[in-house]
């Protein structure tokens, strides 16, 4: 398969990691949102993702877009027992501030924010980067187990999760940990690959977000 690529010469790129909210734009065309069929629109799982670029770019292969994000919504925002939204949502923003992704670090740091209330240690995080202390040991030892994953998988392992233990966390809590900055991992180098993140010089309309899916499963 082969198709043009869409250069943005004109784009207002972000200079800095930041929890305000961004664009993305696609390097490949993604499908008209009139031209979805019912497969991908049943992919989506969330029909107002349709007005997003980015979900209808990956709507192209619809099983592996409904896998991932249904994957997705489980990981994060499936609080029947396990860590906390606002532990998962910084493991995530750890491995996207790690990895360079400005946009999915934008979008998790946000919801970190929005979900302790710490502000201003999340964005430690994201001017200091992952060797920043967030002030406290728990928040502190998620960094680190993020920060391993993303290195390598072989880089995380018994230390990390012996600190993680000390901090407070159970088994359970750890797996949702692991399972955050894991998945990111791979979303992170997805995103990267597909186009890349736009400073708001005007009203943002149509971008993947974070808090677009919270608003929905907190409203369902």
């Amino acid at each position: 398969m082969s198709a043009p690529v869409t250069e943005h010469p004109q784009l207002s790129r972000p200079q800095r990691f930041t929890q305000e909210r961004l664009g993305w734009v696609p390097w490949l065309a993604p499908p008209a949102q009139s031209e979805l069929t019912e497969e991908q629109i049943d992919a989506l799982i969330q029909p107002q993702r349709a007005a997003m670029p980015y979900f209808r770019l990956l709507a192209r292969d619809p099983a592996a877009l409904k896998a991932r994000t249904l994957t997705d919504l489980d990981i994060f925002f499936n609080t029947d027992g396990g860590v906390g939204r606002a532990e998962r949502e910084l493991a995530a923003a750890v491995t996207s501030r790690r990895n360079g992704c400005v946009f999915c670090a934008s979008v998790h740091a946000a919801a970190a924010t929005r979900e302790s209330g710490r502000r201003d240690d999340v964005q430690r995080l994201l001017d200091d980067g992952v060797s920043a202390d967030l002030g406290d040991e728990r928040w502190n030892a998620v960094v680190a187990a993020a920060d391993a994953l993303a290195e390598t998988p072989l880089a995380f392992g018994d230390a990390e999760i012996a600190r993680l233990r000390t901090a407070g966390f159970d088994d359970a809590e750890i797996l949702d940990i692991i399972s955050s900055a894991a998945f990111f991992h791979w979303a992170n180098r997805l995103m990267l690959s597909l186009g890349e993140p736009e400073a708001p010089t005007r009203p943002v309309r149509d971008e993947p977000r974070r808090n677009d899916e919270q608003t929905t499963k907190e409203n369902a």
